[in-house]
């Protein structure tokens, strides 16, 4: 058996113990103290109220935790459910947790859990970030129920953002997925996602997992091997997403390092899927979807245009390898336009994403060095979004997200071309 060389003899006798499970929810940790409680009795809690009859499983790989994190989860429990619902589980719930050395990254807290859910024959499956305040019991039940009640294979979380948050998914990341791989997929790099058993058998299946982008950029890896592999797609609302201020979020050069990386890298991966597929479609959403104005998320958007404007600058010569001539003379012009003035338009911003990827595949240069060029460049777009949008409505920011999308949509023979191309132009 192919997992049994890296699951340790400890972790394959608790499983073994556990036997067959209908649901299964994996919440990798490292030094969560402060918030993995309130996450696992949400977990529990969730799984007694919306699935009192199944058979359950909470599969914990810790990364070398030294906070008390792994004591934590084992102490972790409700002892009489009737104190928070009116009826207590019909089956017995099992906790059981792993270590995994840091080093390898999240994608090895992944891969254990893909493991477990196919030795334990799984039927759905569900990640949680242990780092969530936000979370609810319904959370467990909008994550899992699609995929064990109506047969989907790949759920996507749905999140309540402002509109100035996650705008590397909003301006790169998703627009990008919905063309290349033919579906509309609000969150496709979420910290929560659900899966089928047979979804599970076939990530752990799959020879990345001693690849770069595995350590922290599997988000988009699942998501487009999801995708790109003919699985049954859905998204489920979640609500607001909060977590720990002490988890704080990478800087935007590692996070375009890791998460771009990890994009560009599952286009190389199935290109033979996206090189021919036309047309998209909005994976089914489940929940409602409220609208409700959420707190100001602050930019300092003068500092970031000085930062796009310098950086443009003293990496022209580096750009000048990436970006065809019209390209990089238009980035130049928004440049020129001042703070006050930026505007980078939708079919620039799309040609210059679309070359950059074409650029990574073709290896021009070291692809680290190529991902760290394209920070400044989606600063500059960042800060052109940030004054165009800054007094739109909800209805507006959707109208023009879907033109941006459509941007991407009808540019993609353009990168097909760009792809295919031996050598930049």
């Amino acid at each position: 058996m192919p997992e049994g060389t890296f699951l340790t003899d400890e972790f394959l006798r608790a499983l073994t113990a556990v036997g067959e499970v209908d649901l299964l929810v994996g919440v990798p940790t490292a030094n969560n103290r402060d918030t993995i409680q309130h996450v696992i009795k949400a977990i529990q809690i969730g799984l007694v109220k919306y699935f009192p009859r199944q058979r359950t499983v909470l599969i914990n790989p810790d990364g070398g935790s030294h906070d008390g994190t792994s004591e934590v989860v084992a102490s972790c429990s409700i002892p009489d459910f009737r104190t928070v619902l009116a009826a207590s589980p019909l089956r017995t719930m099992h906790v059981v947790s792993t270590p995994y050395h840091p080093s390898r990254g999240a994608g090895e807290a992944l891969r254990l859990i893909l493991a477990a859910a196919d030795l334990l024959r799984a039927r759905a499956c569900a990640i949680i970030s242990p780092n969530l305040i936000s979370i609810t019991p319904e959370w467990v039940d909008a994550l899992l129920r699609p995929v064990y009640r109506e047969g989907f294979d790949f759920l996507a979380p749905v999140y309540e953002r402002h509109k100035f948050d996650a705008l590397l998914i909003k301006n790169i990341i998703s627009p990008l997925i919905r063309a290349a791989y033919g579906y509309e997929i609000q969150e496709p790099v979420g910290g929560e996602f659900g899966f089928s058993g047979a979804l599970a058998c076939h990530f752990l299946a799959q020879d990345v997992w001693q690849e770069d982008f595995m350590r922290h950029g599997w988000t988009v890896w699942v998501t487009t091997t999801a995708l790109s592999s003919g699985y049954r797609p859905c998204q489920s609302f979640l609500g607001p997403r909060l977590q720990s201020s002490k988890n704080s979020d990478p800087a935007l050069p590692a996070t375009i390092q890791n998460i771009v990386g990890a994009l560009f890298s599952s286009l190389e991966a199935h290109e033979q899927f996206w090189l021919s597929q036309n047309g998209a479609k909005a994976a089914p959403v489940f929940g409602f979807q409220s609208e409700l104005a959420l707190g100001p998320v602050r930019v300092n958007r003068k500092r970031m245009f000085e930062m796009f404007r310098t950086g443009v600058e003293q990496l022209s010569s580096i750009l000048e390898q990436i970006v065809s001539p019209e390209t990089l003379q238009g980035i130049g012009k928004v440049a020129e336009a001042g703070a006050g003035q930026c505007h980078f338009p939708d079919e620039l911003w799309v040609r210059t994403v679309y070359e950059f990827a074409a650029a990574y595949h073709r290896s021009v240069m070291n692809r680290d060095h190529l991902l760290q060029a394209l920070t400044p460049v989606y600063r500059g777009r960042t800060s052109s979004y940030i004054l165009e949008n800054h007094g739109a409505s909800l209805g507006e920011l959707r109208a023009r997200m879907e033109s941006l999308e459509g941007e991407y949509e009808r540019l993609k023979p353009y990168l097909v071309q760009s792809w295919s191309s031996p050598s930049a132009r």
